[in-house]
């Protein structure tokens, strides 16, 4: 089964992926205090899975690795494809 085209031409849609490592909240005095050399405590483990992102939703989870010289991220599970396009959209 083939898609129309206007469905096509959306999914060659580039759209930002982000990995993140984790998040925390902090006091806007520490944050105006950080500079090179801070030490940033985040509340994750090292062996815990990092969260695979898209519109700050996230649609999956992985595990980081080496790629080369560059950082890459090893799915280990992602969302159903329904969830996957409802992250697309506007926050509700």
């Amino acid at each position: 089964m083939s898609q129309p085209p206007d469905v096509q031409s959306m999914l060659k849609l580039s759209v930002p992926v982000i990995v993140r490592l984790a998040h925390r909240r902090m006091p806007l005095d520490d944050v105006l205090a950080l500079g090179p050399g801070a030490l940033l405590e985040l509340p994750k483990h090292a062996e815990e899975p990092l969260d695979l992102m898209v519109n700050n939703k996230i649609i999956g989870q992985g595990e980081a690795v080496k790629v080369g010289e560059n950082f890459g991220l090893k799915v280990t599970a992602v969302h159903e494809p329904v969830d996957r396009i409802r992250a697309l959209g506007p926050e509700q």
